[in-house]
């Protein structure tokens, strides 16, 4: 795994180890980063279910103002910040240890908003419809903030509508996909 473009460009990045954290592969995250690439610059970023920490620090990579890490795992957390330190991007980032929505929380006790959220939960643990119903409701995201799930392929999110949310677009690939929310 590595970052693909910016000014940490090709550095390898480390993956906890074991097998809790499932980082997403570096040609489903250069598909990603294409997408988003002309809403990166200057955007404040959240990394939800962070694992290594390689899609937030793709976005730091390419240009995001500040981005903050959640994530439970002090294994994961360990990676994440030896990846910040390595690529030198550790000025504009955060990490933040807990659980998802304890994490929500806290972050909109500071009154903190985003630009753009990336939520990677464990595959097949249903986490997807708790976390973005506490991320509606705590005020993080607006109605321009753009809301990436990555999921399985066969995870449905049948309850979107119900928890105020829209699919704007989904880019499915062999095992997976990325569901691209906006805040109705």
């Amino acid at each position: 795994m590595r970052v693909i473009a910016g000014s940490a460009r090709s550095l390898p990045l480390k993956t906890p180890p074991g097998e809790a954290t499932r980082p997403t592969t570096d040609k489903i995250k250069e598909t990603l980063f294409n997408i988003l690439a002309p809403q990166i610059p200057g955007a404040v970023f959240l990394d939800l279910f962070s694992g290594s920490g390689g899609i937030g620090i793709e976005a730091l990579s390419r240009g995001a103002s500040k981005c903050v890490f959640v994530e439970n795992d002090p294994k994961a957390i360990s990676c994440i910040e030896a990846n910040l330190r390595f690529t030198k991007l550790e000025d504009r980032a955060l990490v933040v240890r807990g659980n998802i929505p304890g994490a929500i929380n806290t972050l909109a006790a500071h009154r903190q908003t985003f630009d753009i959220v990336y939520i990677d939960p464990p595959y097949r643990e249903g986490l997807e419809e708790e976390t973005l119903r506490a991320l509606v409701s705590s005020g993080l995201a607006g109605t321009d903030t753009l809301i990436i799930v990555e999921a399985s392929r066969e995870n449905g999110l049948s309850f979107l509508a119900g928890a105020g949310l829209e699919l704007i677009r989904e880019k499915i690939y062999k095992t997976n996909k990325h569901c691209f929310l906006k805040i109705k």
